[in-house]
């Protein structure tokens, strides 16, 4: 019976509870801008992660190589385009 409860799923949701309460405390403890944008960056990108390999079953396929070189094309396109929209809109370059 153990091996129909899905324990991986049940931990990834837990985890990702953790990391949305750590999200919150940043705005009920009253941090610096720095800290606390530092926290929200970090949970924001571990939660993603954790619902990626937990949820979206990104590691569980036989291609999962092909899998992650797409997630990080997509990274890299998403970084390109949010960097080069403040180099020329807030920036001005």
């Amino acid at each position: 019976m153990s091996e129909l409860f899905p324990r991986k799923q049940v931990i990834g949701f837990v985890f990702s509870l953790v990391l949305t309460a750590v999200a919150l405390a940043v705005y009920f403890f009253d941090m610096s801008f720095a800290v606390g944008m530092t926290i929200l960056l970090v949970t924001a990108f571990v939660q993603a992660a954790v619902q990626l390999v937990v949820f979206m079953h990104a590691g569980e396929t036989g291609d999962k190589k092909s899998i992650y070189i797409n997630i990080y094309y997509a990274v890299a396109i998403a970084l390109v385009t949010i960097f080069g929209t403040l180099l020329i809109m807030v920036w001005d370059m």
